[in-house]
């Protein structure tokens, strides 16, 4: 018998696994990157996080060191007080005349701030700061520039009336002094010179640390336009009490 030829089976085409094998590397490929870039944001995040300054933080900072200060006292002016007392006496008369030149501090308490006073507005990068409200101190009298002006006579030769006069004097002067220290063109002055004095303590470590951002000053006893808004963002101690 003649044997029968043997079927010749024909070669495999390696295309198709060769493109299995090719969009299966792709799929891999693809994972892996975006495996790669979650890692990298995840990281970039955790940095920004971790190192951005946050100006809550920056601004708590600036708080206790203002604090710490206990009083501020940003501005001092020197007032000039003229009074003249008359005695009476057994018919007699005689009267004296003071100039007493004063200093007079104007100071905050810094010790009365608290978290609730500064808040911040992340919307319009604002902190806003509420101050206690401007105390005068003093007035601490140049005793050496002290000139007194008086009659004489025999009221103040035979009686106390110099005396009476002296004490009169010094205690009208004084309160003469303290008028002159809180009219409100002064009491003005002194509010613009500690605003500017807080606001540089609060802003120059911001800006410091890389953040731009506006600080806002105001005392607890000034003025409020109607169409002025205030406290309208959260204080620290609201966001600080948020993050425990």
């Amino acid at each position: 018998m003649t044997p029968s030829p043997t079927p010749v089976t024909p070669p495999v085409r390696s295309g198709s696994g060769v493109g299995a094998f090719l969009v299966k590397a792709t799929g891999v490929v693809l994972i892996l990157v975006l495996a790669v870039l979650l890692v990298l944001w995840g990281v970039q995040r955790y940095v920004a996080e971790r190192l951005t300054p946050d100006p809550v933080t920056v601004a708590s900072a600036s708080l206790e060191g203002l604090r710490e200060q206990n009083r501020l006292s940003a501005f001092a002016a020197r007032f000039v007080a003229v009074t003249t007392s008359t005695q009476s006496q057994y018919g007699l008369s005689t009267k004296k005349t003071l100039i007493m030149p004063g200093m007079v501090r104007y100071e905050v308490d810094l010790g009365k701030l608290t978290p609730r006073d500064v808040a911040w507005d992340p919307k319009t990068s604002t902190l806003s700061v509420r101050l206690p409200p401007v105390e005068v101190e003093g007035p601490q009298i140049d005793l050496t520039q002290i000139r007194e002006y008086g009659s004489g006579g025999l009221l103040t030769t035979f009686t106390d009336a110099e005396a009476r006069l002296d004490e009169a004097n010094r205690r009208a002067g004084q309160i003469e002094l303290v008028r002159q220290a809180k009219a409100p063109p002064m009491i003005r002055i002194a509010r613009d010179a500690t605003r500017r004095a807080v606001e540089r303590s609060f802003a120059m470590p911001l800006n410091a640390a890389g953040l731009s951002a506006r600080v806002q000053v105001r005392f607890a006893d000034e003025p409020v336009a109607s169409d002025e808004r205030w406290d309208v963002s959260r204080s620290l101690e609201d966001v600080l009490g948020n993050r425990r």
